[in-house]
């Protein structure tokens, strides 16, 4: 009671607030800015020390193909919502799946070349989701030390083996499938990003799929900051590379960044793995299907993806945009890094 009447503070306020105050001691304390608009690249942003509002230019958002609020996707939600509501309130397995959940999946595995696709809240609970459900303490991981947050999380979840390459590094990939193959491992995976989001770097595909061969290991790549960015038409880094169909044995990727730039995620590749992610991804079975509308939208989304003429003039946009900021900051005596 002496809290409620000002004198002390409890244990946890005092371990919260000493934490908060090491974040903000280590410069890594983060502030919401607050938008008053429409995703866009000038957006209207809410000055926290005055209230007021102010047009700036928007460099940090992932709307890399400008479709977050382009009106053939606002107007494809909107018709959703009159034709299939606006949530589930239920997960898949029990009422939570829909026509449109299921043409969605179909629309993604025709996208990416592959044998099937399921869909998940989140990009990030596809990468938690797959590891626990596939693989066990048989098993080894091999994973870039730079991949994304959730891929880390997700290789912490289950009990595998885990092995850590350099950033990149081709020969300390090959070592390591030499120590994982001299272990004995049931089944072998190499995880990497295709596009690293923090530098731009791309991962070296074709290599990273000609070792795994040799050591008879198994490919996931993520790519939410690649799909409908990289590649002639967007289908990400093995189009890039121009890799065969089906050489990827796991692929996951977003909803929320190029492809619409709303919320939801998704695995896709061989149908086998597909099949226990449907039995056993926890982020599958546990949360709540991605709403109707944003079903909706990717479907349009996909939709124009498939639009050889439209594909190619949103892409190119961006090349324009990403070569003429690129050259222009280097003129500018700036090092931009990435690939």
């Amino acid at each position: 009671m002496s809290h409620i009447y000002g004198i002390g503070k409890s244990a946890l306020e005092s371990v919260c607030g000493e934490l908060l105050q090491s974040i903000k001691d280590a410069g890594t304390f983060k502030t919401e800015r607050v938008i008053k608009s429409k995703q866009a690249p000038e957006i209207d942003v809410i000055d926290p020390s005055t209230g007021k509002v102010k047009r700036v230019l928007n460099f940090c958002a992932n709307n890399y193909l400008g479709l977050s609020s382009h009106p053939n996707i606002c107007e494809a939600a909107k018709q959703t919502i009159d034709s299939h509501g606006f949530g589930m309130s239920s997960v898949r397995f029990i009422c939570g799946t829909q026509d449109i959940h299921k043409e969605l999946e179909t629309k993604i595995t025709s996208f990416h070349g592959t044998e099937d696709t399921i869909l998940f809240p989140s990009a990030f609970d596809a990468n938690t989701g797959f590891f626990e459900a596939v693989l066990t303490p048989e098993d080894a991981i091999l994973s870039d030390e730079l991949n994304h947050a959730s891929l880390i999380d997700g290789i912490r979840l289950c009990k595998a083996k885990r092995f850590r390459y350099k950033h990149l590094d081709m020969e300390d990939l090959e070592k390591n499938l030499k120590e994982a193959t001299e272990q004995k491992s049931r089944l072998i995976f190499v995880v990497t990003d295709g596009v690293f989001s923090m530098d731009g770097d791309i991962a070296p595909l074709p290599r990273i799929i000609e070792l795994s061969k040799q050591y008879s290991a198994y490919t996931l790549v993520d790519e939410c900051h690649a799909s409908g960015v990289i590649g002639k038409t967007g289908r990400g880094t093995p189009e890039y590379f121009s890799i065969p169909d089906g050489a990827i044995d796991i692929i996951t990727s977003t909803l929320g960044k190029a492809l619409g730039g709303g919320t939801g995620g998704y695995a896709t590749g061989k149908k086998c793995i597909i099949d226990i992610l449907r039995q056993r991804a926890r982020p599958n079975l546990f949360s709540n299907s991605i709403a109707p509308p944003i079903a909706g939208a990717s479907l349009e989304v996909f939709k124009m993806m498939n639009d050889e003429a439209l594909c190619t003039e949103l892409i190119s946009n961006l090349r324009r945009n990403t070569n003429h900021f690129r050259t222009s900051m280097n003129a500018a005596g700036f090092k931009i890094l990435g690939h």
